[in-house]
């Protein structure tokens, strides 16, 4: 919208870039083109403001495909008006010129026109078309055909309007047959995640199993490794006691027979002895045999004092000692008799 000031009775407009403003003074052309400033006087002036700039206008409607299922198609226009003349002697583009604002509503025609020429062409398409081949190739084809559609509109270039672009944004069908088209890919999706998670299990299981499987058998071969551990110390217990036995049969035998050795030498010695005393005692009894009484008798009395106890005083009364000496006297002369 333009921007009007006053000043003492009359007006100044100032437009922006993208605004044609073509100004009639009584009937006759006075400014025309985009962006201008300029003085009037609001009673002989009629103002036109034309927009020259892209303008996106989005657009929603209902359409039937060929199978009877209703569709929202979702679509936006862009366009622009390349002719401000054209377009403002076919539409009420005048402005206020106190306030500068529309005085009708032009840009909601155009809006009008463009979309029901879309509309139009739109369900020309889809009414020839089933709703599964829509919602897969239907945007494109909708697109093609309202591009077509309003470049050859013979309205649109006698208003001064170019389309720029169309896009379609979306098809989609009413909210329970979209829900019925989607079960079947999410069944699909569902039993692809259920597979994908029971081949997981079983892998799982498989490796739990395998796991398993290993245990055991290390289980099995420390039980094995632990038998021969057995085994071996059993052999060795046994090689051991064997050694220690044989060591015990050498060791005894080697005690038996220094044993008898030392048994036959005390024999042998004892032998000797035993024929060294009998001839010893042969001797004396020869040596005895040969000596006269009364020596054997000092002798047996030597023997009988060597074995009393010692005496180390001796009182003998006189008449002991007479009678000892009166017994001495008489066997004297026996003995050398």
């Amino acid at each position: 919208m333009a921007d009007i000031t006053r000043r003492f009775g009359w007006r100044h407009l100032r437009s922006a870039p993208t605004a044609h403003i073509r100004h009639h003074k009584r009937g006759v052309l006075a400014h025309d083109g985009a962006g201008l400033s300029f003085w009037y006087r609001s009673l002989s002036a009629a103002l036109s403001e034309v927009p020259v700039n892209d303008r996106e206008l989005a657009m929603a409607f209902h359409a039937r495909t060929a199978d009877f299922q209703d569709v929202t198609v979702q679509a936006t226009v862009t366009y622009r008006i390349s002719d401000p003349a054209e377009a403002a002697a076919r539409l009420d583009f005048s402005v206020d010129p106190d306030t500068g604002s529309w005085r009708g509503a032009p840009l909601e025609q155009i809006a009008t026109l463009l979309t029901e020429t879309a509309q139009q062409h739109t369900l020309d398409v889809l009414a020839r078309t089933p709703l599964a081949a829509a919602l897969v190739d239907g945007v494109a084809a909708v697109r093609e055909r309202v591009a077509a559609g309003l470049a050859g509109e013979p309205r649109l270039p006698a208003t001064g309007i170019d389309v720029v672009a169309v896009r379609v944004v979306a098809i989609r069908p009413e909210a329970e047959v979209e829900r019925a088209l989607r079960t079947p890919a999410r069944e699909q999706i569902q039993q692809e995640a259920d597979r994908a998670t029971y081949e997981r299990r079983a892998v799982a299981v498989e490796r739990e199993r395998t796991i398993a499987e290993n245990e055991l058998a290390s289980q099995i071969e420390l039980a094995r490794r632990e038998e021969q551990l057995v085994e071996q110390r059993g052999t060795n217990t046994r090689r051991e006691a064997e050694e220690h036995a044989a060591a015990d049969g050498v060791r005894a035998e080697a005690e038996a027979a220094r044993t008898v050795r030392l048994a036959r030498a005390e024999a042998e010695a004892a032998r000797e002895v035993g024929a060294a005393r009998a001839e010893a005692q042969a001797a004396w009894l020869r040596v005895h045999g040969e000596v006269d009484t009364s020596t054997l008798h000092a002798l047996a009395a030597t023997r009988v004092a060597e074995n009393l106890p010692r005496i180390d005083s001796l009182t003998l009364s006189p008449d002991v000692l007479t009678g000892l000496l009166a017994k001495l006297g008489r066997s004297a002369p026996e003995t050398r008799a």
